[in-house]
């Protein structure tokens, strides 16, 4: 029967992928200490439009209580207004550094109250003061209308402004509380990403380590085989394991090679099986020329190319086939090697499950493109056929010639 094998990422389909965004809950106070100076000009904008809006309700509100024929004064209303907001705008900076250096912190809520208690007093008292000095400056006696005392008018002009003050200072300290979690928040989320970063160069790195000890011992122990019964045979096949290995520490460290250079150091390995196989064993490869710069995680397709050796047609006699392609196809690049083994048989299915090369594959690819890639098994055309189809990304310049593919 013919049987397909889909790896999406190592997960079942539907589940996404697990990150490490987790983060401390407890609370920075000294991020709240943080030196921060508000922008002078979204400040002062503001304050300009919300004074305009407040003046002509003001001029509507006053031509519509006025008696005919009063005088209207539409700049002094503006002047008016203008220090309404201004005086607020102007004392911002002192609203949130007290904001910075009195967080509502965890174990410092109530310090924060008392503090912001007298801080918003404070901040009320001060519009009171800068209030009455714009109205000495525009109407004498302050516009203190006739028959009233200075107690009563003082009183009157501090009670009608002293919410709106206290409002003022509390959505002045919510903004900056606001734009404090929200730079702190973007702070979490670049440490987190820079950490997932971090532990998944660590983990390929751990990956190629452990693929490279497995790569080069099933190679020595294939030398092995041929050292007393051809030593010739052997020989060559040392001297092309040490070329293998120098191409091999030399791109130590780069996670993603170019396909072209994928296939060339699977040239390498192949010559090496063909020098213990001989005759038997036959190559042939394929790459389409524009998937040749897209790039490809290192040693990716060397594993696949092993598997098949081993548990695809090491125990067959002679016709021994191995068919490696790739291309591209639009935005994805794809790789596939075919033989014609037995296919997906007791012992090829366990191999798949427990074998160090297939299963490094598998996690390399997680680790580099998560969802965004296929491993594909199947023996539908005969033999065992692996598909990887990966994101197409050009690590090379474009234009690179093919290169003439040999097996020896």
């Amino acid at each position: 029967m013919n049987r397909l094998i889909l790896v999406a990422n190592g997960a079942a389909a539907g589940t996404e992928k697990r990150s490490l965004t987790a983060v401390s809950s407890r609370a920075d106070t000294a991020r709240m200490r943080k030196t921060w100076t508000p922008p002078w000009g979204w400040v002062f904008g503001i304050a300009t439009g919300l004074s305009v809006f407040s003046w002509l309700q003001a001029w509507r509100l006053t031509w519509i209580n006025s008696r005919p024929g009063t005088a209207i004064h539409p700049g002094k209303l503006l002047a008016l207004n203008l220090a309404y907001w201004y005086v607020p705008a102007l004392l911002t900076p002192a609203v949130v550094w007290g904001a910075r250096r009195f967080p509502f912190a965890s174990g410092h809520k109530g310090r924060a109250v008392v503090a912001h208690s007298i801080g918003a007093l404070a901040f009320a008292l001060a519009c009171f003061v800068g209030m009455l000095g714009m109205r000495f400056t525009l109407w004498e006696d302050a516009g203190k209308w006739s028959g009233a005392t200075w107690p009563q008018f003082l009183q009157r002009v501090i009670f009608e402004q002293l919410d709106w003050s206290l409002m003022v200072y509390a959505v002045i300290v919510g903004a900056s509380h606001a734009i404090a979690f929200f730079r702190e928040s973007e702070e979490r989320r670049v440490r987190a990403a820079q950490l997932e970063t971090q532990v998944v160069e660590a983990r390929l790195k751990t990956l190629e380590a452990e693929l490279h000890p497995h790569f080069l011992f099933n190679t020595l122990h294939a030398i092995s085989t041929l050292v007393h019964r051809d030593p010739e045979s052997a020989d060559r096949m040392i001297s092309r394991l040490s070329d293998l290995l120098r191409i091999t520490f030399d791109r130590s460290g780069e996670p993603k090679v170019t396909l072209k250079e994928e296939i060339e150091f699977l040239q390498k390995y192949l010559d090496i099986e063909q020098t213990r196989f001989q005759d038997r064993l036959k190559v042939s490869v394929n790459v389409e020329p524009d998937a040749l710069d897209g790039e490809v995680p290192r040693m990716i397709l060397q594993p696949i190319v092993e598997n098949a050796i081993k548990h695809g047609i090491a125990g067959r006699r002679g016709g021994d086939q191995i068919h490696i392609s790739g291309g591209r196809n639009g935005d994805r690049l794809w790789m596939q090697v075919r033989d014609n083994g037995g296919g997906l048989q007791v012992g090829t299915l366990r191999a798949l499950r427990t074998g160090v090369g297939l299963a490094n594959t598998r996690d390399r690819l997680d680790c580099l493109y998560g969802r965004l890639y296929r491993l594909e098994f199947s023996d539908r055309d005969g033999g065992l056929s692996v598909l990887i189809d990966i994101p197409f990304q050009r690590l090379a310049a474009p234009g690179a010639a093919a290169a003439a593919f040999r097996v020896a």
